[in-house]
């Protein structure tokens, strides 16, 4: 099982590493040591909490000022698979993204629960808001 240090979670979870940090601390998401002492969460563990963050939408009290990119690296939080097709969800922040594929590519990729993944989206139709 992949692992992420703090500050890789931070950036997969869409907040700074002062406040994984603090997570963690609070026992939101378990953490162990390496051998050289780095604090590291378990993909598992980590695809779960994203899936909580995620859940819990944006904070009202900030605005957001924002145009929606095309690659959003996040964390394997699902994997579905058929005979044919297969369901791969992905939490990048706040954002949980769901895309239908092939089990063949889902096999060729090695995708699992708890991996680190970017989905890359391509639209013929982009809507932009501004809170």
């Amino acid at each position: 099982m992949q692992s992420y240090t703090i500050g890789q979670a931070a950036r997969l979870l869409g907040v700074s590493p002062d406040t994984a940090r603090r997570w963690a601390d609070a026992g939101r998401v378990a953490t162990h040591r390496d051998a050289g002492g780095r604090r590291l969460i378990d993909g598992r563990d980590l695809a779960a909490l994203a899936v909580e963050v995620g859940q819990g939408g944006a904070d009202e009290d900030e605005p957001s000022y924002t145009s929606a990119r095309n690659a959003f690296p996040g964390i394997v939080t699902g994997v579905k698979l058929g005979d044919v097709a297969a369901q791969v969800e992905i939490q990048a922040g706040s954002h949980r993204l769901v895309s239908l594929l092939t089990r063949e590519a889902v096999e060729e990729l090695g995708l699992e629960v708890g991996m680190r993944a970017t989905a890359r989206v391509k639209s013929t139709s982009v809507h932009i808001d501004r809170v």
